[in-house]
């Protein structure tokens, strides 16, 4: 694969440095992280650390250029029209949750429906379940096909006039399967409907046009891309956060306030009350700009073919059922599968036994396995910088595992 120097890649990450024999394939939980963004971090702990927004001296104002050029970096990642379109939290699950809650508060009324995907992370769930039963709305769900796509038929089908907002992954944690946001985001619109998306797998992965798509929202986590945890990133369109109410309430987020009244800033910064993880900011922004001096498509196409040679050799395994498409290019490395008779947590453990990284579980996603009928999987999730040899490895443990079962 000549289009990416994978040993060369490598050597930027310690931990490959230092645990050869660890093979990991759990990269939809977290990425691992290269020296840059770490040394980002560091540097800006060791230089330009004061508390953002509050100080008049030279190191406040360091750290505010810090924070809002990492803000800036982002927006144009996601392609979005303003930086103050780019609000920070700790992670998608933060951002989803000032999602629902805001909207919840803005638009949603007694009666009125939100339509969520039966494919959701429980992160892009739970918020909106509690926003309905707060609120007095009603949740409707939209199920996915044998691939775990979500057709816009499907949600044209289901929304009325009184739905109010649609949530929806855009790409699923546990098929891998990428979303066509921008055909759901029309038929949303068309009944005046905001679309609020969960990027938090697809950002990472695939190249991401906030303008293109036309969704309202899109919330996503930094750790999955290279990133420090504890920062996290809501995208939403200028005009829709100047409406919103904010999440939560504290310093640095209000303009002026008295024992009469309370005039709230503008967005972004009504929405990130207290001191900002401004540390994480930069790492984040490291981490994009090292993604983009490989290229999203070199990363899509390196993905696609490990992938592809994955899914190729697992299917060959007596035994192995793959959940989701048949095809690996709608699997954008993600891999779930089921061993017969063997439960996934044995999988992992044995996969782990020898120095191999899954997941096994529901994978926060309990109702979508609820309606596929399988309670649990184990899943390998891919990235750019794994290896064929390490997927060979992996493909020999899983081959092993039902005669070491008693199979």
């Amino acid at each position: 694969m000549s289009f990416i120097n994978i040993d060369g890649i490598r050597r930027e990450f310690a931990l490959f440095r230092e645990a050869k024999d660890l093979v990991y394939l759990d990269n939809s939980a977290t990425s691992q992280k290269p020296d840059c963004v770490l040394d980002a971090v560091r540097t800006f702990y060791e230089k330009e650390n004061a508390n953002p927004f509050r100080g008049i001296y030279e190191l406040s104002e360091r750290a505010t250029n810090a924070y809002e050029n990492s803000r800036k970096t982002v927006a144009d990642f996601l392609n979005a029209a303003d930086p103050s379109e780019i609000v920070f939290t700790r992670n998608a699950s933060e951002s989803l949750n000032l999602a629902a809650f805001s909207l919840g508060e803005l638009m949603v009324r007694e009666g009125d429906e939100v339509v969520i995907s039966i494919s959701e992370h429980h992160s892009n769930m739970l918020p909106w379940r509690s926003m309905a039963e707060r609120k007095g709305a009603v949740v409707k769900y939209l199920n996915c096909g044998k691939d775990g796509g979500l057709e816009p038929s499907e949600l044209e089908k289901l929304m009325t006039d009184r739905t109010t907002i649609v949530a929806v992954t855009a790409m699923s944690n546990v098929f891998g399967k990428l979303n066509d946001v921008k055909a759901l985001a029309a038929i949303a619109h068309s009944k005046n409907a905001v679309i609020v998306a969960d990027g938090a797998q697809s950002v990472p992965h695939t190249k991401t046009d906030v303008r293109d798509t036309d969704v309202d929202l899109l919330a996503f986590s930094g750790h999955k891309l290279l990133a420090p945890m504890g920062i996290g990133v809501l995208y939403g369109k200028k005009e829709l956060l100047k409406k919103m109410p904010p999440f939560l309430t504290g310093g640095e987020m209000i303009e002026r306030v008295s024992t009469e009244e309370i005039v709230y800033s503008e967005a972004p910064h009504k929405f990130e009350a207290g001191t900002v993880n401004a540390g994480g900011a930069v790492g984040l922004a490291q981490a994009i700009k090292y993604l983009e001096g490989i290229g999203m498509e070199n990363i899509a196409k390196r993905e696609h073919e490990l992938t592809e040679y994955a899914m190729n050799r697992l299917r060959m395994v007596p035994g192995i059922t793959v959940i989701g498409s048949p095809k690996a290019e709608d699997h954008n490395g993600i891999l779930t599968f089921k061993v017969e008779n063997v439960h996934p947590h044995d999988v992992s453990a044995i996969l782990a036994d020898n120095n191999i990284a899954v997941r096994a579980g529901h994978h926060c996603a309990e109702p979508l396995h609820r309606f596929i009928g399988i309670p649990s999987t184990t899943r390998a999730s891919i990235m750019f910088y794994n290896t064929e040899e390490e997927i060979d490895r992996f493909i020999k443990c899983v081959s092993e595992i039902r005669g070491l079962m008693g199979y």
